[in-house]
């Protein structure tokens, strides 16, 4: 079962305990089906009687698919509202792969409608046109979440925020490794151009004719191919720290470079 079929199979079971948010949720899920059951039966009268009375007792929604004003003036009958539009035209991604949420209008004004009833709890849902309907959507991982609470899906909201969890933790490690990953390349780099120039200057005018302090860290560059700057120092006496040691071995390549020139 998919992720989005598993938060509708959660919100079927969630029932609207006052009867203006049932009411709310009804007529979300009549507007965005598009159609009634009145409209399968053949009594032209038994269908007008229908829609009359689906009008004035359940407020039907208009042409353009919205519902009355009246049905949306409390923040529960809104969440009900969405949670009805979205059982009937509505999706989520699998959070694993990306996160999307939408819900399918079959007009702008429907959308517009919809919009401002889920912004109204601080999100930032969009519009854009796909063909011929409008679809409002969220994409963002903590929007989602959040609308998810809105409609009251809370098994689903923890699931997704278990993936989410899961998934900043592996960006995390990813991140940590390339840094690390980084660092150990412009090393391994530095230490092989540091060699390079040291061989340079031994083959050309020979380590003697380097100052005694540059000498002595160039043999033990030598020794020590792999050693990080700061073990280099150790070995000095007195011991000089990294810095120290850094600005010893930049000496040592300005002069390979002279040198080269």
């Amino acid at each position: 079962m998919s992720f989005s079929s598993q938060v509708k199979e959660e919100l079927s079971r969630h029932m609207g305990k006052s009867r203006h948010c049932q009411l709310a949720e009804l007529a979300a899920m009549l507007a965005f089906e598009g159609r009634t059951v009145g409209q399968e039966t053949e009594n032209e009268l038994r269908k007008e009687k229908y829609h009359h009375l689906l009008g004035e007792v359940f407020h039907r929604p208009n042409s353009d698919g919205t519902i009355s004003g009246m049905l949306l003036l409390q923040p529960c009958c809104k969440r009900a509202y969405i949670r009805g539009a979205f059982l009937e035209g509505g999706s989520i991604s699998d959070p694993n792969k990306s996160y999307h949420f939408e819900i399918v209008c079959r007009s702008l004004a429907q959308a517009k409608q919809l919009q401002e009833a889920i912004n109204s709890f601080g999100l930032d849902a969009k519009i854009v046109a796909r063909k011929k309907y409008e679809v409002v959507y969220l994409k963002e991982g903590a929007q989602i979440v959040d609308i998810l609470n809105v409609m009251e899906a809370h098994v689903a909201l923890m699931n997704l925020e278990n993936v989410r969890i899961l998934k900043e933790m592996r960006n995390s490690v990813n991140r940590q490794v390339n840094c690390e990953t980084a660092n150990i390349s412009k090393t391994v780099s530095a230490a092989v151009k540091q060699l390079e120039d040291i061989a340079y200057i031994r083959e050309n005018v020979g380590l003697d004719s380097l100052p005694e302090h540059l000498k002595e860290m160039a043999l033990l560059r030598l020794e020590h191919p792999e050693a990080p700057l700061g073990e280099l120092g150790t070995y000095l006496n007195p011991p000089v720290g990294k810095s120290g040691v850094n600005h010893r071995l930049r000496k040592i390549s300005e002069l390979a470079d002279r040198l080269r020139d």
